[in-house]
C-alpha cells in the first residue's frame, strides 16, 4: 500500500501523536477520503501508538462502517463524521486528553497564543461544555445530537476544547492536523509556565494571522521531522 494512502498516513499521524505526547491509550485520529468526500478512514478501536494499516477502517457520513465488521470501534467516531459532515474544508481530525491542554478544560483559563508556533490555534478557542444540552453524561460523545452539537461549537475555527474531557482539533490536511495538534499542546505548556512567574505576554490577533500563515515546506519539514523520530526508535 502507498505511503501516501489514507490508511498509511492515518497509521502514520497515530504512531507520531502517541510517540509525542498527545495520544496514550486513548484517543483518535481520521482522515477524510480523497476519493468519496463524505466518507473517512479512522481505526478501530486500538490504542493509537499499535495501530497498523489493516486497523484502519472506511467509515460513511453518519460514522458507521462502510464494510460491517465485528470489530471494536471507537464509541467516540460521531465526532468526526458531525465535523466532516457541517465542516467541507475539514480533511483531518484529532481527539485528544493531552495533559498540558487538560487544565483548560478543567479551569476558567483562557488559552492563548504565547508562541509564533501556537498561532496555529487560532484566534478563538471556543469550549463546549456537554451539560449544557445533555445533562448528566459519561463525558463520552457517543451519538450523533452530542457529536453535531460539538461540531456547532467548533463553529469555523481549528480547536474546541471540551470541558472535564479534552480536546478535538481539525485540519486541513493531515500534516495541518498533526502540526496543530502538537503545537497547540507545546503552547499550552509554555503558556503553563509562564503564568507560574507571573502575567505573561500574549500574541495579538494581527500577529496570531501574520504567524499563522504556515508554508507547506514547513509543515512537511515537521511531519519528516517526527516521522525521523518514529523510524529511529
Amino acid at each position: 500500500m502507498s505511503l501516501e494512502s489514507p490508511q498509511a498516513l492515518v497509521t502514520s499521524a497515530n504512531r507520531i501523536l502517541a510517540r509525542e505526547g498527545i495520544l496514550d491509550a486513548f484517543g483518535h485520529v481520521s482522515i477524510r477520503s480523497p476519493t468519496i468526500p463524505d466518507r473517512f478512514f479512522l481505526s478501530r478501536s486500538l490504542a493509537p501508538e499499535l495501530v497498523t494499516e489493516d486497523d484502519v477502517l472506511e467509515f460513511d457520513c453518519a460514522g458507521e462502517p462502510v464494510t460491517p465488521t465485528s470489530r471494536a470501534l471507537y464509541s467516540e467516531r460521531y465526532i468526526h463524521s458531525a465535523i466532516y459532515r457541517l465542516r467541507p474544508d475539514v480533511h483531518a481530525i484529532c481527539h485528544h486528553h493531552a495533559p498540558s491542554l487538560m487544565p483548560f478544560c478543567l479551569s476558567d483559563i483562557k488559552l492563548s497564543v504565547v508562541s509564533q508556533l501556537g498561532a496555529a490555534i487560532g484566534k478563538i478557542v471556543p469550549i463546549w461544555d456537554q451539560r449544557t444540552e445533555f445533562g448528566a453524561t459519561n463525558h463520552l460523545v457517543k451519538c450523533d445530537a452530542e457529536a453535531v452539537s460539538l461540531a456547532r461549537c467548533l463553529g469555523p475555527h481549528n480547536l474546541v476544547l471540551m470541558k472535564r474531557h479534552g480536546a478535538t482539533v481539525i485540519g486541513s490536511n493531515l500534516r495541518d492536523l498533526v502540526f496543530r495538534s502538537i503545537y497547540s499542546c507545546r503552547n499550552a505548556e509554555l503558556q503553563l509556565r509562564g503564568l507560574a512567574h507571573g502575567e505573561i505576554s500574549v500574541l495579538t490577533d494581527d500577529e496570531i494571522t501574520l504567524a499563522g500563515q504556515f508554508r507547506e515546506a514547513t509543515l512537511n519539514r515537521a511531519w519528516d521531522y517526527w516521522l525521523s523520530r518514529l523510524t529511529n526508535d
